[in-house]
């Protein structure tokens, strides 16, 4: 048997296998030996996070700008790259599916300089084994995270490494980029500063609140990618959203509408009635990074609550970070157009309360943002600031979205191009119309053409100062060519006020408001006819929200008699108490005045309105300590209560972006007495140099919401 197994054709088969496996080892031993072999792939994550302005988001993860070259250091074993021997060739991709033919996908050679208009890869510098390349997207690439390989080839024989993954962002500083801007105190401001300031109040009391946007943060921008991985359009078509990442404009109407949740998982919910007790209130937020990461954290569950500052600044935050110059706007006695018919209609009573009627609203004040790009979709002249709102008012291509706007097109009454251009125009130039209920079910009508879109205003470059951009939108109130826009708009003329009275009326608040005291308003009547005029005052006060909805009154005049001597004066006071209003003031701190006057001879209505802001009381903030980079600071906090009553569950909230680690919350032990200090001490680590702003917030049980900030200097680290 063993004589059989030694000469049978078996044996001699697998002698052969065996003889062919060893040749085979020993020519794979021969070409490891002359193949290129990568041994370490370094991506300089810090060194390109400084050229590429994204040294902020940390050194793990390498983070570049689109239409910008970035370098990458090879190390290979036992010998170096040899050019002519060896071809290198690399491969991007992006998504979930990537191809070349959706453009996620790019395969191509390394060669001796780059292009402008391709991914592509050149030798910059080679030193023995070490070999730097300079790699460069084009700058119409989509944005998102890529994964980077590389094929090593000698003749016949290749092999791949895989390099490492990189994020890609879009690029104000590239001038082919859709988001270039020339200015480069703008481009500092709308995309690397991370904290900011967003108006609030009223057009007569602007209130600066102060907001970390924290865009570089912690895993900040990979919960921004995680945004638009999560948005429906993603989700019915993957190819094709990843596709569209190129364009900011597909981006800017994406995150518009993932910021709010009204149709998907978005990022918050909005919530108008003051019952926040399952969640946090509007008011109480400072800053995006903390909602942002509870929405990461809770698996794409929106925060709660939401109103339109915190909708519109989480959106700068995004569309900052994604690389696209963001600034928040505010609007004030902004319109809120249902049926688009350019009219706001409001109704009163004989007694002048605002009564139900329509949905029709005007906003105390309403944010939104603008991002900087050009308008390839558009025919030339729109290319600039766009409007973007996500505060979820109107659908949009059946989706709670709107914009981007071109403001250019909204100052021209451009109503027809994309996108939701006639809602922002209603915004900021609708006419308000009240009606005044009679007993006999008559109504009168007056008509203020001039009381929407006041004040736009937004941060100004570099300073904390407020930038009026009203220009911006519209032409000056009563001049030829708003009137020719407003028919251009519509196609028909403005409404024209009725004949004047010759009596005029305005609300005047002497010495201002202050949370916790009473307080004056006057109505301030002239008569500039010839002739003395009886008339009946009625002069109501009411607490409301910044939306326009009014709750219970806390302050009330009807004169039967007023009279107003021919070119006259009459100053009539109403005192509104704290003991009034102290206990239903919502957390926006608005109380609104309306004076209905009616002239009995003629049956003439005249009406004014006002919203009062009732201010509260400043926080202050010391440093003590040396500001240095990466030495231990600390924020005494203080706050007066400036009420009749203790302030019980006192806690202040501080958070800057390169101040500290997230929030940091400090509760009080003990209730504040009236005229007694509220005081707090939290500890800072400045981790990053420059200019830093340390955001706070005050929260109790009867005064909520109270806003501070302090600017910080820090120095670097000595070299």
């Amino acid at each position: 048997m063993l004589a059989f197994l030694l000469c049978s054709p078996l044996l001699h088969q697998v002698k052969a296998r065996d003889a062919s496996f060893a040749s085979f080892l020993e020519g794979r031993e021969q070409g490891r030996r002359c193949d290129l072999v990568l041994e370490t792939c370094d991506l300089q994550h810090e060194s390109n996070g400084v050229t590429h302005r994204t040294e902020e988001m940390g050194s793990q993860r390498l983070v570049v700008r689109r239409g910008q070259p970035f370098t990458i250091m090879l190390h290979f074993a036992g010998r170096g790259y040899e050019d002519g021997v060896d071809t290198l060739a690399l491969n991007v991709q992006t998504g979930p599916c990537p191809t070349e033919t959706w453009g996620t996908r790019s395969h191509f050679p390394v060669s001796s300089r780059l292009q402008a208009s391709a991914w592509s890869a050149a030798v910059e510098q080679q030193d023995g084994t070490a070999l730097s390349l300079s790699l460069c997207s084009p700058p119409d690439a989509r944005i998102g995270l890529y994964t980077l390989t590389m094929e090593a080839s000698t003749g016949y024989q290749g092999t791949s490494f895989r390099l490492g993954d990189f994020i890609l962002l879009f690029n104000p500083w590239c001038p082919e980029d859709t988001v270039y801007l020339e200015d480069e105190d703008q481009r500092t401001e709308y995309v690397l500063t991370q904290q900011g300031i967003i108006y609030q109040g009223s057009n007569d009391f602007i209130v600066s609140a102060p907001w970390n946007f924290g865009q570089f943060e912690d895993n900040m921008v990979e919960t921004c990618l995680l945004l638009l991985d999560t948005n429906p359009k993603f989700f019915r078509d993957q190819n094709r959203d990843c596709s569209r990442r190129n364009c900011p404009v597909y981006i800017g109407r994406v995150v518009s509408a993932m910021v709010n949740c009204n149709d998907d998982q978005g990022v918050l919910a909005g919530r108008w009635d003051n019952q926040y007790s399952d969640g946090v209130s509007p008011m109480s937020w400072i800053g995006s990074v903390e909602i942002l990461r509870r929405w990461s954290k809770f698996g794409c569950q929106p925060v709660r609550y939401g109103q339109c500052w915190v909708f519109a600044a989480v959106a700068c935050t995004v569309l900052r970070c994604l690389g696209i110059p963001t600034r928040v706007v505010t609007n004030y006695n902004s319109a809120h157009d249902t049926n688009q018919n350019l009219v706001i209609d409001r109704y009163l009573d004989e007694r002048g309360s605002l009564q139900q009627g329509s949905k029709d609203m005007i906003w105390n004040f309403h944010c939104w943002v603008e991002s900087w790009m050009a308008r390839p979709d558009l025919s030339a002249g729109y290319d600039g600031w766009q409007a973007l709102d996500p505060t979820p008012q109107e659908k949009s291509e059946g989706v709670y979205c709107c914009g981007p706007s071109p403001v250019k097109a909204i100052k021209e009454g451009d109503l027809v191009l994309n996108y939701d251009i006639p809602f922002v125009f209603t915004e900021v130039n609708a006419d308000l119309i009240y009606w005044i209920l009679q007993s006999d079910g008559s109504r009168k009508k007056t008509v203020h053409p001039s009381i929407v879109g006041k004040s736009i205003s937004t941060k100004g470059v570099g300073r904390d100062s407020r930038e009026d951009i009203t220009h911006h939108y519209k032409y000056p109130e009563g001049s030829d060519k708003e009137r020719e826009v407003f028919a251009k708009a519509k196609r028909q003329k403005r409404p024209v006020p009725q004949e004047e009275t010759g009596m005029t009326m305005r609300i005047k608040v002497p010495q201002g408001a202050n949370n916790g005291c009473d307080f004056d308003v006057v109505a301030a009547i002239h008569n500039d006819t010839d002739a003395e005029r009886q008339c009946r005052l009625m002069f109501c006060a009411r607490v409301a929200s910044y939306n326009g909805n009014v709750g219970p009154e806390c302050g009330m005049k009807d004169l039967l008699n007023v009279t107003l001597p021919p070119r006259g004066d009459k100053v009539v006071p109403l005192r509104v108490l704290y003991e009034k209003y102290g206990h239903c003031l919502t957390q926006d701190n608005v109380v609104k005045v309306v004076a209905l006057l009616v002239e009995y001879q003629t049956r003439e209505h005249i009406v004014a309105m006002r919203d009062i802001y009732v201010k509260n009381p400043d926080i202050k903030i010391r440093i003590l300590g040396e500001p240095k980079q990466k030495r231990k600071l600390v924020a005494e906090i203080t706050l007066t209560n400036p009420l009749a009553t203790p302030l019980n569950g006192c806690s202040f909230t501080v958070e800057g972006a390169g101040l500290t680690e997230g929030q940091k919350i400090q509760e009080l032990d003990c209730p504040v007495e009236p005229g007694q200090e509220a005081k707090a001490r939290v500890d800072l680590m400045p981790r990053q140099a420059g200019l830093r702003k340390l955001v706070v917030d005050f929260e109790s049980d009867k005064l909520k919401g109270v806003k501070g900030f302090r600017n910080v200097i820090i120095a670097p680290l000595p070299k």
